[in-house]
């Protein structure tokens, strides 16, 4: 194989893995919005756990952009499309399902790419993120199957809940000491 077709494969991994790090850029952006509309609506354990599924996705961008960096790519910082804003307690649960779905069907084809590139390293990135993917999408269709179902009664018993997720503070001037 001769470098140049090396320097193809690699760049081909590298886009996929920056298209995945600006879907996993957008569902930060989309699911902490979710979480203060959520906290601002008085559902806060559905606030909590958005929250965290927010780290997820910031996990996984910044897995992606670590990958990226590993192949000598440049991690992206844009997303595509907008964030959806002011969404009712009814339609988060199935837009996030919906969301969650596209993104798992994207990945798996990145991962293809990532196969078919020749990189096994990225391809079980993928592998490992779909894994986590799924469990948001099927956390988001119960969450969206429950309000179907049982609608007001359901979202009556969540009002009112704490939001904390019993998260410590974590982040550089915690580890330096400060705040």
């Amino acid at each position: 194989m001769t470098a140049s077709g090396r320097e193809e494969r690699r760049a081909n991994v590298i886009e996929v893995l920056n298209k995945a790090r600006a879907m996993e850029l957008q569902a930060i952006h989309q699911y902490m919005n979710q979480h203060y509309g959520l906290d601002d609506m008085d559902y806060g354990e559905m606030a909590g756990k958005m929250k965290l599924i927010a780290i997820d996705e910031m996990r996984h961008a910044e897995a992606f952009a670590e990958r990226i960096k590993e192949l000598g790519g440049e991690p992206v910082t844009d997303y595509p499309g907008t964030i959806e804003k002011r969404q009712d307690v009814k339609k988060i649960y199935a837009f996030d399902t919906d969301l969650e779905d596209d993104t798992i069907d994207a990945y798996n084809q990145f991962l293809q790419v990532c196969r078919e590139n020749g990189d096994s390293i990225s391809a079980k990135l993928f592998e490992t993120i779909i894994e986590e993917e799924q469990l948001h999408l099927s956390y988001f269709d119960n969450e969206n199957n429950h309000i179907e179902t049982l609608g007001d009664a359901y979202l009556s018993r969540i009002a009112g809940t704490p939001s904390s997720t019993g998260l410590t503070p974590q982040g550089f001037a915690v580890a330096k000491g400060g705040a």
